[in-house]
């Protein structure tokens, strides 16, 4: 037998009994996928390590508290002999080969009939991967192919095209901070099976860069407007290509919810009957102070942080934040979109109770190579903003947590 390649094959054990001798981390290991797969698990083991034990006590699998016995495979599918009793195990695989009961053994892959790939997931798709002879198996090496198809199928870098037909619709993806590294696995991919991506000027552009020639990218602050107001170009924009059956990718900055009128755009799609996808990406108002070394919570400094728009002055009759409640808050505020109002909102902060002591740190560009960080207080904000040209993109962060840690670089 073992002069032959095993024969790759899918089993479908959803209510079939599967039967597993031994409670220790090979089971441990293997049972997850299983109960996956829906098997009928019944655990043959006089003990169990605490992972297993749970799955028993929540009624994922079936446990028998013993050693094994002949007849424990009658009526089997499919059995994992992986107890650390040689004599055992040998009897078990006899008797799965009387019952041609497929049978892996932990302990002797020579003497089982079927052998378990590494195997991961990505989209749907189970890749598998089988050493084809047991002599010269090496398990790391299996693994590790397992590992490099399933992390290109997700970060986009192995691109498998779809053959058949797609059914219109648009993936609302956060991009993430700037980083191209920092955009999600699935966010990636989607990028990487996209027809038409329309990307913001903040999400992460080195990203556009890696797209095939045949992707039409389409800069959203140059729509042509018309008698449209921009989000309603761009909403059209998203309607329009995906009626053509193109698979369109809307690329944007941060998370698409946070300040980003996201859900607008999931609106204007369901209105025409466009299937939305919403992948979230990672936010600035956490992302940008961690690159630049600012904790937004701090054991004993800050037990909560706050988020607020800062597109509109506190004295803006628009403006829906409560300045007022916010400046007696002792955590921290992180204020985004706010660079040229930090004048006015430190004034308000100030006038309802902040210390003007309190420190603040503006992080412009951050976690892209041009990340720089300022920092200033509430009485010398403004004037610092002038001094050192701060532009945005820039993340305001306000509290006592921007002392925390190593010294800013100068």
């Amino acid at each position: 037998m073992a002069e032959h390649p095993a024969y790759p094959v899918g089993l479908r054990l959803s209510g079939r009994r599967v039967v597993v001798l031994g409670g220790g981390q090979v089971a441990q290991r293997r049972l997850p996928a299983l109960i996956a797969a829906g098997a009928d698990i019944v655990l043959v083991s006089p003990e169990a390590t605490p992972s297993v034990e749970a799955m028993a006590d929540t009624g994922e699998i079936t446990w028998v508290r013993r050693g094994y016995e002949d007849g424990d495979l009658a009526d089997a599918w499919y059995a994992l002999i992986a107890t650390s009793d040689p004599a055992a195990n040998a009897a078990a695989s006899a008797e799965a080969e009387r019952h041609r009961v497929w049978c892996v053994r932990s302990d002797d892959a020579d003497q089982a009939t079927a052998w378990t790939p590494a195997t991961g997931h990505s989209e749907g798709v189970t890749v598998a991967v089988l050493t084809t002879h047991a002599r010269g198996r090496d398990p790391r090496h299996t693994a590790a192919i397992r590992d490099a198809v399933v992390e290109g199928l997700r970060d986009g870098t192995l691109v498998a095209p779809h053959h058949r037909t797609r059914t219109p619709g648009v993936a609302l993806v956060g991009g993430g901070p700037g980083d191209p590294d920092l955009i999600t696995v699935r966010g990636r991919r989607l990028l990487a099976e996209a027809d038409v991506v329309i990307a913001d000027r903040l999400g992460p552009r080195d990203l556009l860069a890696e797209l095939p020639p045949h992707v039409e990218v389409i800069d959203a602050a140059k729509i042509p407007y018309g008698r449209y107001m921009a989000q309603e170009a761009i909403n059209n924009a998203l309607v329009e290509h995906a009626k053509q059956g193109k698979a369109v990718v809307r690329l944007k900055g941060g998370d698409p919810f946070v300040f980003g009128r996201g859900m607008e755009e999931v609106q204007a799609l369901a209105e025409a009957g466009i299937p939305c996808t919403v992948v979230p990406g990672i936010s600035s108002s956490i992302s940008v102070p961690g690159a630049a070394g600012i904790p937004v919570t701090h054991r004993g400094v800050a037990h909560e942080f706050t988020v607020v728009s800062g597109h509109v002055a506190p004295d803006d009759e628009r403006s829906l934040v409560d300045w007022p409640s916010l400046a007696r808050l002792t955590g921290t505020l992180v204020v985004l979109m706010g660079v040229d109002k930090i004048g006015k909102i430190a004034e308000t902060l100030v006038a309802h109770g902040k210390s003007p002591a309190t420190p603040v740190a503006l992080v412009q560009e951050g976690t892209t190579a041009a990340q720089r960080r300022v920092d200033a207080t509430l009485a010398t904000v403004a004037e610092t903003v002038r001094a050192e040209d701060v532009k945005p993109p820039a993340v305001i962060v306000i509290g006592e947590v921007v002392r925390v840690g190593p010294e800013p670089s100068a």
